[in-house]
């Protein structure tokens, strides 16, 4: 299995359902050098799969991150006015949507790239700025994406040890070893801020000083998938900081806190120039008619994040007092997931929570054996998972 320099297997280079053996592949020897090591990132287990694995029903799934209010009656309500024409192929600019998030963020329309949900856009920025002889940073602990877009164009991978908690927040970017393994081989940073898994986050100051210390000639991506859920007052903005910055790139979704990651919508916004360049790459009509009506209505809907929110900060606060009953350790998160040290392997603790219909997401993969990663749900899925895992570790 390929690994980092820290000697930590990357999370999305595991295998996934089974599959044929690599050395079996009839086609290895034609493959380009990047995807021989490289299998299909693993999602959560869809709620179907597991009722049709087990022969339950009523499953909770708390595995994906997804919005456990649902999608933005505004957005569904756009979506429907479509279906009659599902025959035509949809704006391949997305010049509506595009519209919208220059005026939402204040930039120009040009500045603007949209994606197949923010992974198309992460991946878009590793074809256009990686190649085999450069070099990509992240830190230990970072979205499994990272190490996927860099290996399978043919690119190394640069992983910072993160936090130990005493310079830092433990599991969390270390920004200063993040800094020192900049080389003149790099070419793409990766910053996720808030960090999935660990839902641990960054600081304003501490960011801004970062990516004013980085030479112009490297592109910083700042990947804000959750930053609808982040309520900490030194917490920034990354948006506001495009223009003095011409080589950042901040990615957002909507499929989070909007509640659309079944239509997969996301976005890059950066300097008009760099913004050309990802456009050149990305595939024509990479989001589809449905998703950019749903988006855009999702965009104005401010009572829907709202009431998100305010859903996830209560969950959030029903789950850690849930594992402090528990006795069980966790990684304060900013964002709509947890992770909780179960004490034991998190695989065999989430294999018996899935017979009992309780989907979570173990995340050894990411050098994290013991942890767990629980989506924050309603109060009752919520309640649910924790009574699961009191009756599993008894």
């Amino acid at each position: 299995m390929p690994s980092n320099n820290l000697g930590i297997c990357f999370p999305a280079l595991r295998p996934v359902i089974p599959m044929q053996k690599t050395t079996d592949n009839l086609f290895l020897k034609y493959a380009a050098p990047g995807i021989l090591g490289l299998h299909p990132y693993i999602p959560g287990k869809p709620i179907s799969e597991l009722e049709r694995e087990f022969g339950i029903s009523d499953s909770v799934k708390l595995a994906s991150n997804e919005n456990p209010l649902g999608a933005s009656p505004k957005a569904k309500a756009a979506v429907t006015t479509l279906l009659d024409e599902l025959a035509r192929y949809p704006d391949g600019g997305g010049f509506d949507l595009r519209a919208a998030l220059a005026e939402f963020h204040n930039i120009e329309a040009e500045a603007v790239t949209l994606g197949n949900g923010s992974n198309d856009v992460l991946d878009l920025i590793a074809r256009t700025f990686l190649a085999p002889g450069s070099e990509a940073i992240f830190s230990e602990y970072a979205f499994a994406v990272y190490p996927i877009c860099t290996q399978a164009v043919g690119a190394t991978a640069r992983v910072a040890a993160a936090h130990d908690g005493v310079t830092g927040a433990r599991f969390g970017h270390n920004l200063k070893a993040m800094r020192a393994l900049v080389s003149e081989k790099t070419r793409v940073i990766f910053i996720a801020n808030p960090n999935n898994p660990t839902g641990t986050w960054l600081a304003k100051d501490e960011l801004l000083e970062f990516i004013d210390s980085v030479p112009a000639n490297i592109i910083v991506v700042v990947d804000e998938a959750y930053t609808e859920y982040v309520e900490e007052s030194a917490y920034p903005d990354a948006t506001q900081w495009l223009k003095p910055y011409p080589n950042l790139i901040v990615t957002r979704t909507f499929s989070k806190a909007y509640g659309l990651a079944a239509l997969r919508v996301g976005y890059g916004l950066s300097h008009p120039d760099v913004a050309d360049l990802l456009n050149r790459v990305r595939q024509p009509f990479n989001v589809n008619a449905l998703a950019l009506a749903g988006a855009l209505a999702a965009l104005h809907d401010h009572k829907h994040i709202e009431q998100s929110v305010a859903i996830n900060r209560a969950g959030m606060t029903q789950l850690t007092a849930g594992f402090k009953g528990l006795g069980l350790d966790y990684i304060p998160s900013v964002g709509n997931f947890i992770c909780v040290d179960v004490g034991r392997l998190a695989a065999e603790v989430d294999d018996q929570l899935l017979h009992k219909g309780c989907i979570t997401r173990p995340i050894g993969g990411y050098g994290l054996p013991q942890h767990l990663r629980v989506t924050v749900g309603l109060k009752d899925e919520n309640q649910r998972f924790l009574n699961a895992l009191e009756s599993v570790l008894k």
